[in-house]
Order: C-alpha cells, then sequence, then structure tokens
C-alpha cells in the first residue's frame, strides 16, 4: 500500500513494473481505490480552494472552477511480456516506460511546477525508447483547475515542442477526480482506445484555456478514428498523473 495523493495508481503501477523487471515476481496486480469519506474529502478540497464552485468538472476551460470527486476503483494485472505471450494471455497494453518525479520546494499544493512534471514525462519517453512524435494520444491528469491545467499544458508543451495537433484529452471531463485512482483510470481509457481504434472526445469546451491557443496540442472535442502515427507502427499513447508536488 501507499500513498502518492493523485498519482498513487500509476506510481504503483510503476513498483509493479520494477518488481517484474527484477525478477522477485511472474504477476503483479496494481490499482488504485477512491472511497474516502464524502465529509472529509468535501471539506478538505474546500478549505485548499479547490473544489469546483459551480460542481462542474471542465479539464481545459477557460472557465474551470475545480474538480469535483468520483469514487471508484481500478485494477491492472501486469505480467513481462515474453510470459503473457507464452501463457496466451489477451494483451490490452504494453507499458513501455514510467517516470517519477516530483516538485521540490514550491509555492505550495495547488500551484504545481512544470519543471518537476517535465522531468517526469521526459523519464518516461526515455525509458520507453520513444519521442513525442510517436504519441498518438495524451490522456492528461488535468483536473479542471485553471492554475493546474495551464502548468500541466506548459510542461507538456516543452516535451512536445516544435509538433502540432497532438489529440489530448482527460477522463476527468466525463467522470470527475477519482483521485487516488485517477492515473489507473486513465490507462484503462487509454486501453480500451487502442481496442477501438478510437480517440474518445472529452466533455464540449465552447472557450478553451488560453495556454491551449499556442500549444503543440489539439483537444478532442468528438470521437474520431485512431491511426498509427507511421504505418506498421503500434498506436502509441502517453497518460499522466500528477499528485500533490509529483
Amino acid at each position: 500500500a501507499l500513498d502518492a495523493a493523485c498519482a498513487s495508481s500509476l506510481y504503483a503501477l510503476k513498483l509493479a513494473c520494477d518488481e517484474l523487471a527484477d525478477g522477485r515476481a511472474d504477476v503483479m496486480l496494481a490499482g488504485g481505490v477512491s472511497r474516502c469519506d464524502d465529509l472529509f474529502i468535501h471539506v478538505g478540497f474546500c478549505a485548499l480552494g479547490a473544489m469546483s464552485k459551480t460542481g462542474q468538472s471542465r479539464p481545459f476551460h477557460a472557465q474551470a472552477d475545480g474538480l469535483v470527486p468520483a469514487e471508484g476503483a481500478v485494477v491492472l494485472t501486469l505480467k513481462r511480456l515474453t510470459d503473457a505471450e507464452r501463457d496466451g494471455d489477451t494483451i490490452h497494453g504494453v507499458i513501455r516506460g514510467v517516470g517519477l518525479s516530483n516538485d521540490g520546494r514550491g509555492r505550495g499544493f495547488l500551484a504545481p511546477s512544470a519543471d518537476g512534471q517535465e522531468r517526469a514525462i521526459r523519464a518516461a519517453y526515455a525509458e520507453a525508447g520513444v519521442t513525442p512524435s510517436d504519441i498518438g494520444l495524451l490522456e492528461c491528469h488535468a483536473t479542471g483547475t485553471t492554475v493546474g491545467d495551464a502548468t500541466e499544458l506548459e510542461s507538456a508543451g516543452r516535451v512536445f515542442h516544435g509538433l502540432r495537433d497532438v489529440p489530448l484529452g482527460s477522463l476527468k471531463s466525463n467522470l470527475g477526480h477519482l483521485i487516488t485512482a485517477a492515473g489507473g483510470a486513465g490507462v484503462l481509457k487509454t486501453l480500451e482506445a487502442m481496442r477501438a481504434r478510437t480517440r474518445p472526445p472529452t466533455r464540449p469546451v465552447a472557450s478553451q484555456n488560453p495556454k491551449l491557443r499556442d500549444s503543440p496540442f489539439r483537444l478532442l472535442q468528438a470521437a474520431e478514428p485512431w491511426t498509427p502515427t507511421a504505418p506498421g507502427a503500434p498506436l502509441r499513447a502517453g497518460v499522466s498523473a500528477f499528485g500533490f508536488g509529483g
């Protein structure tokens, strides 16, 4: 059991991958559960000024005013690829790399560091041996706070600098914020999108966060076919989950 706030389920995924890579286990279960006391969550996030006053989860909206908590659980079964192929398992996806980082000393819980996020993203792509141009979908953490969303666009924009129209979305626009299970839920969404070969839409945003305007990204507003970035290449995606401080 571990607690890395909103990054918890992806942090668990990383630790599970390490166990498999080091040969200490042959099968790992990793995930997260979000079922906190409702009053505790509401009081806590209201005290931080992070709860949406309008009760709407609107990632990347220009008037986004905070998160809306959600409840759920996700568990992923992980094996080394060679073992899964040998055993005839249904393989939903392959994890090529996971990057961890932290913000260090900062301005507070709700003012994340773009530098820390950038380090995590670059570490993941370096371990995976892929470049940003290989990525056909970016599933963002994007909780629907104006500062948080803008910071993530900045950090990801540094990594994807020079590219255009990279599709991105956030499950939180459809489901709310699953807190500790949020990253794993983003992975499930991405795997199902790969299976359907369809990039799924986020909730329509009439007025987008101004940081999107000159960024390498475009917000998915309607379902669209998902094809590889190069002929014969697999579908590749990035999934982010950032907690308090990293």
